[in-house]
């Protein structure tokens, strides 16, 4: 099997990008996986994913439990999905994710002044290489909030002034040695209820030529679909989906709660899957192109 390098090489060659969906709990793991079995099945070849796990997500489940997980499936069905320690905040964590076989790891040092970002980056990318890690390691660079909720209006300082420098982009690559960047491209973490802002495929394009290196779309729930395409075309090759499987997984087992007499958890909980499933499941068609 290729490793998500290879993956994420193939895929840009071919003008699509792999799908990183986050999951909390088992069963929205399973309608992620499903999900991309069932697009596998009429493209006529299995179809590569990304599993997020935040900090929050991933202690939930167990650091290391959450890859011995993902990759009992890769092992069980022979099939291209990876674990990526998403949106890690410090060193030492990133430390942890890297020790315990994550595929990719995120060190999220965007708020910070541009030095301490590059120097963080640095130090994680190092530790890796030193410890024969095949992990990809990748940091943000620019400014699209923070929080995987419905936002009331757009965070404070997301705006063009804070997207990613195309300049900028290839110094931190060049200082760095990182394998993939996270670029504020219009983009906002969460989900803005008045509508998210638009993606500036222009802007990716130039990050991409310049940085010289992968980039993935951070805070994509609630992106118009022609702008996803536009992205992708323009340099993107990753893209990150939560806040939208967090809607429907809510919206559906407050639902079911509602319908249905039962205390028995495998009763109530299929519907948040399903709906789960169906979201993923459409991104991921979007994204491939199937």
């Amino acid at each position: 099997m290729k490793t998500l390098r290879e993956y994420i090489t193939l895929y840009e060659n071919r003008g699509k990008a792999i799908g990183h969906f986050n999951i909390t709990t088992i069963d929205m793991l399973w309608a992620v996986f499903d999900a991309a079995r069932a697009v596998s099945d009429e493209a006529g070849e299995k179809v590569p994913i990304i599993i997020g796990a935040s900090e929050g997500e991933r202690d939930y489940v167990g650091v290391r439990q959450i890859v011995e997980i993902v990759h009992s499936i890769q092992e069980q069905f022979d099939y291209p999905i990876f674990i990526n320690a998403d949106h890690t905040y410090s060193v030492e964590r990133c430390k942890e994710a890297i020790d315990v076989g994550f595929d990719m790891v995120i060190i999220d040092a965007a708020e910070k002044p541009y030095e301490e970002n590059a120097r963080m980056t640095k130090e994680v990318v190092d530790y890796a290489r030193e410890n024969g890690s095949n992990a990809m390691i990748e940091a943000e660079l620019g400014y699209i909030g923070s929080g995987s909720g419905l936002k009331d209006e757009m965070p404070e300082g997301v705006s063009e002034a804070t997207m990613t420098n195309p300049d900028e982009a290839k110094r931190f690559v060049e200082e760095t040695g990182v394998d993939a960047l996270a670029p504020a491209v219009g983009n906002v973490h969460g989900m803005v209820k008045s509508g998210n802002p638009r993606l500036d495929p222009e802007r990716v394009k130039a990050v991409r030529e310049s940085a010289g290196v992968p980039l993935v779309l951070h805070g994509g729930s609630g992106s118009a679909d022609e702008d996803f395409t536009a992205v992708i075309a323009a340099g993107i090759s990753a893209i990150h989906i939560s806040t939208e499987l967090r809607k429907a997984y809510r919206e559906n087992l407050e639902k079911s709660l509602s319908e249905m007499d039962t205390v028995t958890p495998y009763k109530y909980l299929p519907p948040a899957k399903a709906a789960v499933q169906k979201v993923v499941e459409g991104r991921i068609r979007l994204f491939y192109g199937v």
